[in-house]
């Protein structure tokens, strides 16, 4: 990924175009075309990042919910479960497997809502189940768990008790929800100074199941010295 300027991003009702990347629904599938070079701390030299990920839902929900009071920020599972396939001439790798489909969207930036939050996406034998809970930049707090049928219908359920995980390397906060109250921590994908995803064995209705989660704390990100720091670790248009 790559920031660029405003003139650099077209967008159509099928497509959103990023510099030479795009993003464009395919018939039922979302085709995300990557042509970009990678950041490497300290390393002057960037590599080519080149291919193709496609994402199919297997299960569709219409519906997006409001994270706050006013609706200034919505959240839309678009596919609580869906089949991944990533093709990549640079690196070269392939794989298939299972993924998610979300978005976030609002009338304002997500560091003048949130303070923290905490989500996590587990498939489930039955569908798929959707924990999502934080503290809103006023203090209060909202947390939600949700069962997508294999139709795609959302239904709220009683939240599963909170188990707690260690800090990140960052010591970034981390939790997540179990129906026993307890959940390890397999690996953690990604560590910044203000945001982790992990993969998690964790039990959901007595079931065990795998799940990602991610904590995100906002506080962390508005601060100078993760600002000053972020064009370190993302590109910018030369």
């Amino acid at each position: 990924m790559t920031e660029r300027e405003r003139d650099d991003v077209r967008q159509s009702k099928d497509c959103l175009q990023i510099g030479p990347s795009n993003v464009r629904w395919a018939g039922d599938a979302l085709e995300i075309t990557i042509e970009e070079r990678d950041k490497r701390l300290f390393n002057p030299f960037r590599r080519r990042v080149r291919g193709t990920v496609r994402v199919t839902p297997e299960i569709v929900n219409p519906v997006a919910f409001a994270l706050d009071p006013g609706t200034k920020h919505r959240w839309h599972c678009l596919s609580p479960r869906a089949r991944i396939d990533v093709d990549m001439e640079e690196p070269g790798l392939s794989w298939t497997g299972s993924a998610y489909l979300d978005s976030n969207f609002g009338s304002e930036s997500l560091e003048e809502g949130f303070r923290i939050w905490h989500w996590s996406r587990a498939h489930c034998k039955n569908g798929a189940v959707v924990c999502y809970e934080g503290v809103r930049r006023d203090g209060s707090q909202f947390a939600s768990a949700l069962r997508f049928a294999e139709n795609g219908e959302p239904e709220a359920e009683a939240i599963p008790a909170k188990a707690a995980l260690p800090r990140s390397g960052w010591q970034v906060e981390r939790s997540t929800r179990s129906s026993s109250g307890r959940a390890s921590i397999i690996r953690t994908w990604e560590d910044t100074p203000f945001y982790s995803r992990s993969e998690l064995a964790t039990e959901l209705h007595s079931e065990p199941v795998v799940a990602v989660q991610e904590s995100l704390d906002l506080n962390r990100f508005r601060s100078p010295v993760v600002q000053f720091m972020l064009p370190y670790r993302m590109p910018r248009k030369d």
